[in-house]
């Protein structure tokens, strides 16, 4: 039987259904939608997405929808797990169908390409800032949620109460959430964590060793810590789950795809290739231009970012950007 309230997930590829799986397995009824018609009409009938999460059936209270108005009815919360370029375009599509009792989760990860927007603020642009909002993060691959690996994450909202609510609908003995109120420093340990995976691909890929890729990960999260601290972020937050922890996992294991994007770079393929050979949203090419203008805005140095941006979209070579971070000028760690 239909229950009286549904959580609606928006986005069908690997994340968006690993959650509707995790979701609907602690016996909440999910409405999943994507954008595209013909893959959601295979998964209906399956009842599995075998493009992404081949051989994981979908709970029975897992309902796959076809339109924004059905995912949208009797539902109260939204969780939007779409490649952040598509968060505005997939707002505006919902926003006819929400109501004031409408609350909304973040699984996506990434700026607002044109203005530069946190997630969230695109969200308080579109619903209004009236509207609850989760941030949800921290080290997690698509697959080994839906295989019910155990796994530990964050989730951060200015609204304690609902962060608590929602942690309580994805909490079950394999999966462990906590509470953040770190919004913005949640949100800033995922995103930049793609770009840093980009770079530490690439030092691997080159046969750099462990001692680059250590050197990567510790850079790069005092580069993260900086932004987001510069942004209104807590410290602290960046030695948790949704920094520290998610920085280690997307550097250093292959199912990251951003890694993966980095090891393409070394072996001297184009962009286009690498991307195309992924077949999914590698989210640290977007962000890594993003973050880059975002960084000029606010005179804050991130050496990391600045070396894969001018691979990514300047076509530097991967050894003359290793040369130039190895280059810059000796200074004191602690304010580098």
């Amino acid at each position: 039987m239909r229950a009286e309230q549904s959580i609606a997930v928006i986005g069908a590829g690997s994340w968006g259904t690993a959650l509707a799986i995790l979701l609907a397995g602690n016996n909440q009824q999910v409405n999943l939608w994507g954008w595209d018609d013909d893959q959601l009409k295979i998964m209906h009938k399956q009842r599995c997405n075998h493009r992404y999460l081949p051989y994981i059936p979908f709970p029975d209270s897992l309902n796959v929808c076809f339109d924004a108005k059905s995912t949208l009815e009797d539902v109260n919360d939204i969780l939007i797990a779409v490649p952040a370029i598509g968060v505005k375009e997939t707002l505006q599509q919902l926003k006819p169908f929400i109501h004031e009792k409408t609350r909304v989760v973040l699984a996506s990860k990434g700026l607002e390409q044109n203005n530069l927007q946190l997630l969230h603020e695109v969200v308080q642009s579109e619903f209004g800032v009236e509207v609850p909002i989760c941030i949800l993060s921290g080290p997690t691959f698509a697959i080994e949620v839906a295989r019910g690996l155990p796994t530990a994450v964050t989730i951060a909202s200015y609204d304690e109460y609902y962060a608590q609510e929602f942690s309580a609908y994805l909490q079950n003995d394999v999966f462990r959430v906590y509470t953040s109120s770190d919004v913005i420093g949640v949100e800033i340990g995922g995103l930049v964590k793609n770009v840093m995976a980009i770079a530490a691909g690439t030092a691997d890929g080159m046969g750099f060793g462990a001692n680059t890729r250590a050197a990567l990960i510790t850079r790069g999260l005092h580069e993260m810590t900086q932004l987001g601290m510069k942004l209104g972020g807590k410290a602290e937050t960046f030695m948790g789950l949704a920094g520290l922890g998610d920085l280690v996992l997307t550097c250093t294991d292959d199912k990251s795809r951003n890694r993966r994007v980095g090891l393409g770079l070394a072996e001297g393929k184009s962009i286009d290739d690498i991307l195309d050979e992924l077949g999914q949203v590698a989210e640290g090419v977007y962000t890594a231009k993003n973050v880059y203008l975002l960084t000029k805005q606010l005179k804050l140095e991130m050496p990391i970012v600045d070396q894969v941006y001018e691979v990514l979209y300047n076509n530097k070579s991967p050894v003359k950007a290793v040369e130039d971070l190895l280059n810059r000028v000796p200074r004191a760690e602690v304010n580098s």
